[in-house]
């Protein structure tokens, strides 16, 4: 009898840190300068990026000689957030995660020296280690190749890039918080999805966990049914600034009844946390139900990773009052899930970002 346990594909990686010598070129830059970048590992390189796979380093060089080298050769830009030093590749690894603000697990490392691999996989035991004979095959390898590749990981390099850029202008910037996200110029967009953005939607649900309220990951097929059904709205959020797009970075999934709207999902980017996209699109949310004469109730399922969720909430006005609302919804969503309530309010427009949404009380365009 054949074994029938069904297989679970593994974590895409997020992130592949690259050592330099004899592994990502041929050669030690310090005894050789002309060191060698093969076409096959310049392909992976190129390859890695167009799925939306980050990429950096971590290499025992001289950081301006070796920068200088990765330039040369072409590929220096295709990095985010280099660590080419003398210290344990294992602090090197963790700071690019942490910089990152990814999970070590989302992470992998490939490096020549078993003693290097043995040394990251010691003190950081969930990151992925390759041996450098690897490098050649990784765009085969499962966990390199997620299942869709949408417009928004196409350009994650460039928006993670950009995100460096508008952090180093805000540790310049002399105002309040308040006053530099008005000199971003931001515009946020939320619309009701397509079919062509629901990979984005669904890559969402997937990618995000700090900002996820429920922690559920909606599939493509229960997405298109949800997108086809009367009485739900799919509704995607992305924003934009003068440093560039920050690609889609929101999705709630709302099912509407006569007295209550449900909330049934609203996951949010961690890479917008610190620009108040959550609080903004539950303000619209509630000002949208207010008009419309309903209330809104919201699930939430606590987790590990998601308390700046719940602060959202609770900060948006949503408690555990009783309400006759809550009749035809109690308990549909899961016995380990709040049902939230919020008696909704109209509420001012956004002073910090130029808001462009749809009348969801008339099915018509803002």
């Amino acid at each position: 009898m054949g074994d029938t346990t069904p297989t679970v594909p593994p974590t895409t990686v997020k992130c592949l840190v690259w050592d330099l010598d004899n592994t990502l070129w041929h050669g030690t830059l310090l005894e050789d300068e002309n060191v060698d970048l093969p076409a096959a590992i310049r392909e992976v390189i190129v390859g890695l990026d167009a799925r939306g796979v980050l990429q950096s380093v971590s290499s025992r060089n001289d950081h301006d000689l070796a920068w200088a080298q990765l330039a040369a050769l072409g590929v220096a830009d295709y990095f985010v957030v280099p660590e080419i030093g003398w210290g344990r590749k294992s602090d090197a690894v963790r700071r690019i995660a942490e910089r990152l603000n990814f999970d070590p697990g989302t992470l992998a490392f490939i490096d020549d020296q078993p003693a290097e691999r043995a040394e990251v996989a010691f003190h950081l035991p969930d990151v992925r280690c390759y041996p450098a004979e690897d490098a050649k095959t990784l765009l085969d390898l499962p966990e390199f190749s997620p299942r869709s590749v949408t417009v928004d990981a196409r350009q994650r390099r460039k928006m993670y890039q950009a995100g460096f850029r508008r952090t180093a202008e805000q540790t310049r910037f002399t105002g309040s918080d308040e006053d530099f996200l008005r000199s971003l110029d931001m515009v946020m967009r939320i619309g009701r999805a397509t079919e062509d953005e629901l990979s984005r939607v669904e890559e969402l649900t997937l990618r995000t966990s700090q900002m996820n309220a429920t922690g559920v990951h909606y599939p493509d097929e229960a997405l298109r049914a949800l997108l086809a059904h009367p009485g739900h709205e799919v509704l995607v959020t992305t924003l934009t600034d003068r440093f560039g797009s920050h690609g889609a970075v929101g999705v709630l999934l709302l099912e509407k009844h006569p007295k209550a709207w449900h909330l049934k999902l609203l996951a949010t980017s961690c890479r917008v946390v610190a620009f108040g996209a959550g609080t903004i699109i539950l303000n619209w949310l509630a000002d949208q139900a207010a008009r419309a004469g309903v209330h809104l109730l919201a699930d939430f399922r606590p987790t590990d990773r998601n308390r700046m969720m719940e602060v959202a909430y609770r900060f948006a006005g949503f408690d555990d009052r009783p309400c006759d609302c809550r009749g035809p919804l109690s308990g549909i969503s899961g016995e380990d899930v709040q049902l939230l309530h919020l008696v909704a309010t109209r509420r001012d427009a956004p002073t910090t970002a130029r808001l462009i949404a749809p009348d969801l009380t008339s099915g018509g365009p803002a």
